[in-house]
């Protein structure tokens, strides 16, 4: 028999994230309906939840420094208690009235990205030292070929902060002020900015 011949493809290049992320991720955000209920990750506590209730804003600048209206940002976070809602979690049960994950698109009008969520309780480093409160970032938008991660810590936790193990590693801790959100009310609000003077810390992991 005689054997076949097979053609080998080149790797595919590197596509950005465009219009489709949004069509894949928050259907009902498009008026794609009928695939979810509601859009996945739309939605992080309910009536039980325990905790402090606040609400996170976070605006998307880009290089120009305009604000970027069609952006998705994904946060993970630990919940009152400071337990992950996880199954490796091996300090506890997470409050099962809470996601600990949450997924918003950009306000199309404002490019404002609103979580209401609770405040999340400190958690341990890999050394076992006590992270100050924080939430992890992914954001997704056109012009970033790769997720980029990052942090939003709380501007009313300065001890916690002058404390955090990941803080204290920053090359220039005069950049740390790039991750800190400030309250108003119930209300934390950061902006991410993608490049220039202000750029935010990205982390490589």
């Amino acid at each position: 028999m005689k054997g076949q011949t097979l053609t080998r493809l080149k790797e595919s290049a590197s596509q950005t994230a465009g219009p489709y992320v949004h069509i894949g991720l928050t259907p009902n955000f498009c008026g794609i309906t009928g695939v979810y209920p509601e859009d996945l990750g739309i939605r992080m506590v309910n009536e039980k939840t325990k905790g402090e209730r606040i609400t996170v804003k976070l605006r998307l600048i880009d290089g120009t420094g305009s604000v970027t209206k069609d952006a998705l940002i994904e946060i993970w976070q630990a919940d009152a208690d400071g337990l992950y809602n996880s199954p490796d979690e091996p300090r506890g049960k997470a409050d099962p009235n809470f996601t600990g994950w949450g997924r918003q698109p950009s306000d199309p009008e404002t490019g404002v990205f609103t979580f209401e969520t609770v405040k999340p309780g400190r958690v341990p480093f890999m050394d076992g030292r006590m992270q100050a409160p924080h939430i992890s970032l992914w954001i997704a938008a056109r012009g970033i070929n790769i997720g980029l991660q990052s942090r939003l810590y709380f501007g009313d936790e300065e001890q916690a902060n002058a404390e955090d193990p990941v803080l204290s590693r920053l090359e220039h801790p005069s950049r740390a002020a790039t991750l800190i959100a400030q309250r108003d009310g119930n209300t934390y609000s950061l902006d991410i900015h993608l490049q220039g003077e202000k750029e935010t810390v990205f982390f490589d992991v």
